[in-house]
């Protein structure tokens, strides 16, 4: 499994970052794009802090297993493949007793700097967000402070550690990942709007 180096950094300024990126010579590998998901997890893949994902990127589709070790830059591993289609990947899953429990759109713009990756994310409900993906610590380090990111303001793990951030009162046990559907444009579901 590979070992991801990665960091969040929450409530971003999507025009701020972007002229933080054309100064500092980023190139843009995919304008802003809506991407779709599937995700499935078992109970014994939630016992791991590990899930499926079938995601269309808009130019490619992957099948992808991701387990959290741990909430640190380092923490994240993962298999992923390329498939071909997404609708017959989700079919083939279900088929093997691997049914969605739930459909998410998120919208991903995606530059390299310095042979990191940076990525403003967009999900709904949430305040958009900067990742840096790099080789190593170091190198997600170096990036992010390229941009003028500081390294305290750093969040670890999937899309649920920026949505803990924003609803303070989510608890370990509650993920989007448990709606049914987490789309653009629909009011915000009740697990984000209790108090």
């Amino acid at each position: 499994m590979k070992t991801e180096h990665e960091a969040k950094f929450l409530n971003a300024s999507i025009a701020g970052i972007r002229l933080k990126l054309a100064a500092a010579n980023a190139q843009l590998e995919e304008p802003m794009r809506l991407m779709r998901r599937v995700t499935i997890d078992t109970p014994e893949m939630k016992a791991k802090d590990a899930f499926l994902r079938i995601r269309d990127q808009g130019d490619k589709t992957t099948i992808t297993y991701k387990q959290f070790d741990a909430l640190s830059v380092d923490g994240a591993r993962e298999y992923e493949v390329d498939v071909s289609d997404f609708d017959e990947a989700i079919a083939l899953l279900a088929a093997a007793g691997l049914p969605h429990g739930s459909f998410q759109e998120s919208k991903r713009e995606t530059c390299t700097l310095d042979g990191a990756e940076v990525v403003i994310d967009e999900w709904p409900w949430l305040q958009p967000y900067i990742e840096v993906e790099g080789e190593s610590e170091e190198h997600v380090r170096t990036v992010s402070k390229l941009l003028g990111l500081e390294w305290s303001d750093a969040v670890f793990g999937d899309v649920m550690a920026a949505y803990r951030h924003q609803y303070p009162h989510l608890s370990v046990g509650e993920t989007i990942g448990d709606l049914p559907e987490v789309r653009f444009g629909g009011p915000a579901p009740d697990i984000l709007m209790r108090p």
